[in-house]
């Protein structure tokens, strides 16, 4: 085969510390400003998974929705059965009565199981896709490199708290 080989990135720790301290420093914030919308990751669908991965992902996501960035902080139980932490920021495309479609892009801390994507940072991997949120459901599309799955489609309900 005349594939080449992934070259991996390798800056473990300074990439996780940058990871560790935007989150904390997300959380320190909502104790100031009360987040705007709160969400509830329930599955995913790995499309054309060549791994059995876990599609039971439970997980609680904060929203601090901005004047054109809504900034997304959550934990979650990841596709690889561990706990996760991702922060991402997403800009409405379109939006209606009640919904829109945004795209986002942002990061993940995957313990363990980061350096397994095709790109990471240590066990920190990019994530970017597409939000559509309608009344109270919501769902992302993660495309992705189809070595492992072609794309991510995950789901769950979202409320406003204001």
């Amino acid at each position: 085969s005349n594939r080449q080989p992934v070259r991996y990135l390798s800056a473990d720790k300074p990439m996780i510390r940058i990871l560790l301290s935007a989150t904390a420093m997300a959380i320190a914030t909502a104790s100031h400003a009360d987040p705007d919308r709160v969400s509830i990751l329930m599955g995913s669908d790995h499309i054309n998974a060549k791994y059995p991965f876990n599609e039971f992902n439970p997980g609680v996501f904060l929203t601090w929705e901005g004047p054109v960035i809504d900034w997304t902080l959550g934990a979650y139980l990841n596709s690889y059965e561990r706990g996760s932490v991702s922060l991402t920021a997403s800009l409405p495309v379109v939006e209606w009565d009640e919904g829109s479609l945004d795209l986002f892009i942002g990061a993940a801390l995957y313990p363990v199981d980061g350096r397994k994507f095709a790109l990471h940072v240590g066990d920190v991997v990019p994530l970017a896709g597409f939000q559509l949120r309608q009344g109270k459901a919501f769902m992302q599309v993660i495309p992705s490199d189809g070595i492992w799955t072609d794309a991510i489609v995950s789901f769950g309900v979202t409320f406003s708290l204001e």
